[in-house]
């Protein structure tokens, strides 16, 4: 808001979603904390309060409300907060063809991804989503402390990893949804 005359002002244009938040640049986050910020924020410059405002202002109040919705998007999922992370310190996020996941590790989400083609009754794919989630557990575990030894290489390699079983969980939902 401008100090002197109180209009809302446009958003910086690449602001850091970290300081939006009030969080600390950390991959761990308070999510209760977090969500506190993303609701106090939305009641400030949500568009519903500047439908009487200047065209401008209820044009910022959307483009402010829609970047709290990213930030808060962003920083609550482990994975995007990650990928987040990497990119504000200039690294580029692992692609499937530069990044050599192992054939171990490989072999293990071909599999699921077997099990899940071949899943007809809702036990087996509450057993398939049961493994996912344990192993995003994992995996957010991993990539929390390879960010805490300040080890980015080995972020984005278990970042990758996190990508395949994102995807994993993206085929179970659609699997799930009745056509």
């Amino acid at each position: 808001f401008c100090p002197g005359c109180q209009a809302l002002q446009p958003p910086e244009q690449r602001p850091d979603l970290f300081r939006l938040m009030d969080c600390d640049r950390s991959f761990r986050v308070d999510a209760q904390r977090l969500q506190r910020r993303f609701r106090s924020l939305q009641l400030v410059v949500h568009p519903d309060r500047f439908g009487q405002r200047p065209p401008k202002e209820q044009h910022y109040s959307e483009q402010h409300s829609s970047l709290i919705n990213k930030a808060y998007q962003t920083l609550l999922n482990p994975l995007s907060r990650g990928l987040y992370l990497l990119e504000l310190h200039g690294i580029e996020p692992a692609q499937e063809t530069d990044y050599d996941a192992g054939s171990v590790f490989l072999m293990e989400i071909m599999e699921i991804n077997e099990k899940l083609a071949e899943s007809k009754n809702e036990d087996n794919l509450q057993e398939i989503e049961n493994l996912i989630k344990v192993k995003q557990e994992e995996l957010t575990k991993e990539v929390a402390a390879a960010f805490e030894r300040d080890d980015l290489q080995e972020a984005k390699k278990l970042l990758a990893k996190m990508k395949y079983f994102a995807n994993l969980e993206d085929k179970l939902k659609q699997k799930k949804i009745p056509s």
